[in-house]
């Protein structure tokens, strides 16, 4: 048995999982839209190059994602990355900061040297860590 993390995003997937390739060292592994499915004749055009299903790695961790046109931000829930220095942990909030809005500020903790909760431009909640 596995566990990965399902998110919807409202209509940014690709930019998000290219985002999280180019920034985080995601590692995409497939995308595809609904355009490519069997009932594609049946869809609105504008719906042809919307993810259907995208599958990254993240730090060994599996990140599955598609377009849906009412999907909320995450809430109560937040993908979390542990950095291996404060330097990265950083340079991390910064990137994902951008666009997004801060719930904690980056700061020291008693539990970590770096530490800070965030929702990304795309809608994804985060936490970072540096311990």
């Amino acid at each position: 048995m596995k566990l990965h993390i399902y998110v919807n995003y409202k209509e940014t997937c690709r930019e998000a999982f290219q985002f999280y390739e180019k920034h985080l060292n995601g590692k995409l592994i497939s995308m595809a839209t609904f355009g490519e499915t069997p009932h594609a004749a049946e869809l609105a055009k504008e719906r042809e190059d919307k993810v259907i299903h995208a599958r990254m790695e993240i730090g060994g961790t599996v990140l599955i994602g598609a377009d849906i046109p009412h999907a909320e931000p995450m809430r109560s829930a937040y993908l979390t990355l542990i950095m291996d220095s404060a330097s990265e942990a950083e340079s991390v909030y910064e990137l994902l900061a951008d666009g997004g809005q801060i719930f904690t500020k980056m700061q020291q903790t008693p539990f970590a040297s770096r530490y800070a909760v965030l929702r990304d431009r795309f809608g994804t909640s985060w936490m970072l860590l540096h311990q």
